[in-house]
């Protein structure tokens, strides 16, 4: 396939599109994990199918059979891809089927990141059929759970980044095809207020209520969120009480927080954990962390940026940086290794049932990916 057929990078988006992969279910994603190792496999590479674990898919470590100028002990690329998306199953039949209008194609998964995900398969399919393209040794890594948060295959990913020189994530590109230069760290909290039951009519008095104190709280958590800093903190499910007529013993929230730097997340850690109950005869648990820390722009980072501007410019793309507050496996990476984001497909609407990408991205994405992975030195 000529690196400038939309319509061939498009088919092969859609062959993965169609098969559904909702994070939930492993037997789906694995049946992708089968179609990805076998397209791998016919390359020439070295494919590695990691068992999943804890109900979630496997996941596949992909290695290019060339060496770099150190041989073995080259550092090379390490490119991130995760084949899970929010949708579940029956989205493609019921909701959103695959369909062209103009120049978006839609489908579930299709912009995160099922078409990034393709687009460096095919870019890597290039170099491995040239070796004049080949200079650093690259790996692949496939997740199955990404979307949330990566608990099977963290390790996996820090692990492999150890190795790596430069890593690439083919995550959606953001506004109008802007690459990701820093993300917000992501941290998952869980706060439990436990009062004191009584029967509401008889008893009122002797009760205490876990409702009203965390009432009490979700006003102080989320005032913590700060704007001018980039610290947001989100309170989006609640649950408590057992009968309308009984004072309730026990309440639980769930805690989202967004910071932009390692100092605020220790910072926004303390505050959290630290949390006083505001009623008598209260107590107050809290548990949880950082699940992704922050990707922070660095001095390797910005050279790499630098480096994907010039490549950019060889097709016609002048290329800008974003931050943006969602997280991704660059989070996993940023602090160790100079780590570009966002270089998958230019779309829009992602994890909603107006999801879709921009074909006239696809050959310009994949060019961009494909460059970098034969220039990088």
């Amino acid at each position: 396939m000529p690196h400038s057929d939309a319509a061939g990078l498009l088919a092969g988006i859609r062959e993965w599109v169609e098969i559904e992969t909702p994070t939930y279910d492993a037997a789906s994603i694995n049946r992708l994990m089968t179609l990805v190792a076998r397209q791998f496999t016919a390359t020439g590479a070295k494919v590695e199918r990691i068992p999943g674990r804890d109900g979630r898919g496997d996941h596949l470590s992909i290695v290019s059979p060339w060496s770099g100028p150190r041989g073995e002990n080259s550092a090379g690329i390490l490119v991130l891809c995760h084949l899970d998306t929010v949708h579940p199953l029956g989205t493609l039949a019921d909701h959103l089927p695959f369909r062209v209008d103009g120049d978006k194609a839609f489908g579930p998964g299709i912009s995160d990141m099922k078409g990034g995900a393709y687009l460096a398969f095919a870019a890597y399919r290039a170099i491995a059929a040239d070796p004049k393209l080949q200079r650093l040794p690259i790996r692949l890594l496939y997740t199955s759970d990404e979307e949330v948060g990566s608990p099977t295959s963290r390790a996996l990913i820090e692990a492999a980044a150890e190795g790596a020189k430069y890593v690439l994530v083919t995550e959606a590109a953001r506004d109008g095809g802007k690459i990701v230069t820093a993300r917000k760290g992501v941290g998952r909290y869980d706060i439990t207020t436990h009062g004191r039951p009584s029967h509401s009519g008889a008893r009122h008095a002797d009760g205490r209520s876990a409702i009203v104190e965390m009432a009490h709280q979700v006003v102080a958590i989320e005032a913590m969120t700060d704007y001018a800093r980039g610290i947001t903190v989100n309170i989006g499910q609640i649950q408590g009480g057992t009968a309308d007529n009984v004072v309730p013993e026990k309440c639980t929230a769930a805690i989202d927080l967004r910071v932009t730097s390692l100092a605020d997340a220790d910072e926004m850690h303390h505050r959290l954990t630290a949390l006083q109950p505001r009623t008598p005869d209260v107590r107050i648990e809290v548990a949880g962390g950082m699940n992704r820390l922050p990707y922070e722009e660095s001095a390797a980072g910005r050279r790499l940026f630098d480096h994907a501007k010039d490549v950019a410019r060889e097709f016609g793309i002048d290329l800008h940086g974003v931050h943006t507050g969602g997280g991704s496996d660059g989070n996993f990476t940023a602090h160790k290794v100079a780590t570009l984001d966002g270089l998958g497909s230019d779309g829009f609407g992602a994890h909603t049932l107006s999801e879709h990408l921009f074909v006239s991205s696809l050959v310009p994405r994949k060019m961009l990916l494909q460059r970098l992975m034969q220039t990088l030195a």
